[in-house]
């Protein structure tokens, strides 16, 4: 399958959105390719080796500030789920994209709704189940970074932690998914020329955005515009669930 303009308008959207947070080619990316028609493993195809790519050279450059201790948690508790329940949703769909996205609005309104902000601090507090619950609701819906993004915000990390934290729990995802098709599927979707494409153009978004975008944004900007990030990502997945249906 050729890439064709409008799939790779999606990719340049939304990996100058990963280039500043981290996640969001997965998370908007999918909506976006199965709204234009595209089927869910056909998205994935086209998504993951990008995702992968703009995490991997995050992670690269700003290793050094990676919470350790949250990234071992995702290995051991949300790898799991994403492996087996991607398997498992190459034969059925599951659509949770409402609950999803009225969550990711709670956490957005934390820092301004204090009884909004107690409910996800004692939330977030069972790290063990929610780690496990994310891993399970990537594998299924592809979801798991909107989740992943609302704990790393509850944490107030400093702006490069933030990001550096993020991309490499999102990376693992991509990665645990992209092996996971590579086993699953007899062959893959798209040819090797045209994946190679779609990730040059991820890659050099990221490589621009890094540089006119991210070094210029303050840590106290960066917060406010990772809660709008949530906030959008909420109201898209609500969407999404609604016309999906």
């Amino acid at each position: 399958m050729p890439i064709s303009l409008d799939i790779l308008a999606a990719i340049l959207v939304t990996a100058t959105i990963q280039s500043l947070f981290g996640v969001g080619v997965l998370l908007f990316g999918t909506p976006i390719l199965l709204v234009l028609g595209y089927p869910f493993v056909t998205a994935l195809a086209v998504l993951l080796p990008i995702s992968c790519s703009i995490n991997l050279l995050q992670v690269s450059r700003y290793h050094a500030h990676i919470d350790r201790s949250f990234y071992g948690k995702i290995l051991s508790l949300s790898a799991p789920g994403i492996v087996v329940c991607l398997l498992l949703v190459t034969r059925a769909a599951i659509n949770i994209g409402f609950l999803v996205g009225l969550f990711l609005i709670l956490v957005a309104l934390k820092d301004v709704c204090e009884p909004v902000k107690r409910w996800i601090e004692s939330l977030v507090r069972y790290e063990r189940t929610y780690f496990v619950a994310m891993g399970i609701i990537h594998g299924l819906t592809n979801l798991g970074g909107s989740l992943l993004t609302a704990i790393v915000h509850s944490k107030h990390y400093e702006k490069d932690v933030q990001r550096v934290t993020t991309a490499v729990a999102y990376g693992n995802f991509a990665f645990f998914q992209l092996l996971t098709l590579l086993v699953a599927l007899d062959r893959f979707p798209i040819p090797f020329t045209e994946s190679a494409l779609a990730v040059l153009a991820g890659v050099g978004t990221y490589l621009l955005t890094d540089q006119l975008v991210y070094a210029k944004i303050g840590a106290a900007q960066y917060r406010t515009v990772f809660a709008a990030l949530l906030f959008v990502s909420g109201t898209v997945l609500i969407l999404k669930a609604a016309l999906m249906r």
